[in-house]
């Protein structure tokens, strides 16, 4: 079998064989062409991505007389405290536990750690300098 350009020897010595799923080296890889054109394909999104994607579009609302641009989830908060005002049992009852819902996350908050030694004198030094720029900003210029 006679030697063609692309049955060489590789530079470790071994002969790269042509054929099948092995390209000539020289024209394997072109210049400027990904090898993966389509590119990665896009993750499905799952219930709560489009739940909040469909609660976050706005739609318009006339309040007061006015038109307006609010999402749909402030719509939707603003009709069960509307309902809610007008005496209707079960958005009163909705409206009570959200609110619950919303007041035990708020208490379930970390109550904010004292500031270490160190970093209170790197505020205060931060504060000092600020009030130095400040200081000069205001005085006239002479």
């Amino acid at each position: 079998m006679a030697d063609t350009p692309a049955d060489k020897a590789t530079p470790h010595g071994q002969r790269y064989e042509v054929g099948y799923g092995k390209p000539p080296r020289h024209t394997r890889f072109e210049k400027g062409r990904s090898g993966n054109p389509r590119g990665r394909p896009k993750s499905s999104k799952n219930l709560a991505t489009l739940l909040a994607a469909a609660l976050d579009q706005r739609i318009p609302v006339s309040e007061n007389g006015r038109r307006k641009m609010i999402t749909k989830r402030e719509a939707i908060i603003a009709q069960l405290v509307n309902k809610s005002a007008s005496a209707d049992l079960k958005a009163m009852a909705m409206l009570i536990g959200l609110l619950q819902q919303v007041e035990r996350r708020a208490e379930a908050l970390p109550e904010p750690q004292p500031l270490a030694e160190a970093d209170q004198r790197v505020l205060q030094t931060l504060l000092g300098r600020l009030q130095d720029c400040t200081e000069h900003a205001d005085a006239p210029d002479a």
